[in-house]
């Protein structure tokens, strides 16, 4: 169904001259807002690609909340922790993203972008950091966390997952798209995915995610939800042993 989705998930990609810049620190950053939201909080589709190209949508933006690293992890298959070499159990999730530059009512695909995800593990633990209420400690931990640079049709590429929850908020996986990387002043777009109830609940009765028991929030009780989350939902379909899908998005860029 993804006929690229299968290449490189558990290898690297080549590092151009712009990623090895990036990767070397010496990025500066501001907010991009890429939605045109209507007075409900959803955002509104722009436009369409040429040809075979997905729909060319805009999405809200939302918190990178408390559990950002910047790893700068160039890689695709982010269940691996290279800190001690174990991975990650859970149901495998393929997940891509198709990055879309918008311009006037249209859109062109977006290559060259950075494409972070992270999210915390099927037992609700993020990696690398002291978490706020001491609930665990992952200093030194690198698992769920990578990056990606969208290819010549603005699409990266992971393998992960699907994520576990944790007290205060429904099951997300964060993302962050950085545009120009390498320049002296980028744009940065960062947000959310949410999942489907009832298959969350399915994915959640199995081990090991049921050891920890059922989920206390729901989406429409989480207050990030309720603020233009419908528009962040991703759309999974099966693929054996896990679920495959891709999220489309559309930047306004200078």
């Amino acid at each position: 169904m993804y006929p690229k989705l299968m290449k490189q998930l558990t290898g690297t990609y080549p590092l151009s001259r712009r990623e090895l810049l990036w990767y070397a620190g010496a990025t500066a950053v501001s907010a991009l807002i890429a939605s045109r939201v209507n007075p409900a909080g959803a955002a509104e589709p722009t436009g369409t690609v040429a040809g075979t190209a997905p729909a060319c949508v805009v999405r809200p933006q939302q918190t990178a909340g408390p559990y950002f690293v910047d790893e700068r992890l160039l890689r695709s298959d982010i269940r691996l922790d290279p800190s001690d070499g174990s991975v990650q159990e859970g149901v495998p999730v393929r997940l891509a993203f198709r990055v879309l530059r918008l311009a006037g009512e249209g859109c062109t695909p977006l290559s060259g972008a950075a494409v972070d995800i992270w999210h915390c593990d099927a037992l609700g633990r993020y990696s690398d950091v002291l978490d706020m209420s001491h609930l665990f400690d992952t200093r030194g931990k690198k698992f769920l966390r990578g990056a990606q640079m969208t290819d010549a049709i603005g699409t990266a590429q992971f393998i992960t997952i699907y994520p576990g929850w944790y007290p205060g908020r429904t099951v997300h996986i964060h993302f962050k798209i950085r545009v120009h990387p390498a320049a002296r002043r980028g744009f940065e777009f960062t947000s959310q995915l949410y999942f489907d109830e009832a298959l969350t609940d399915r994915v959640h009765a199995q081990a090991p995610y049921a050891t920890k028991g059922p989920r206390p929030l729901k989406n429409d009780q989480d207050g990030l939800f309720r603020r233009g989350g419908r528009e962040l939902l991703l759309q999974l379909s099966p693929d054996t042993p896990g679920y495959a899908g891709r999220f489309d998005i559309g930047l306004r860029v200078t």
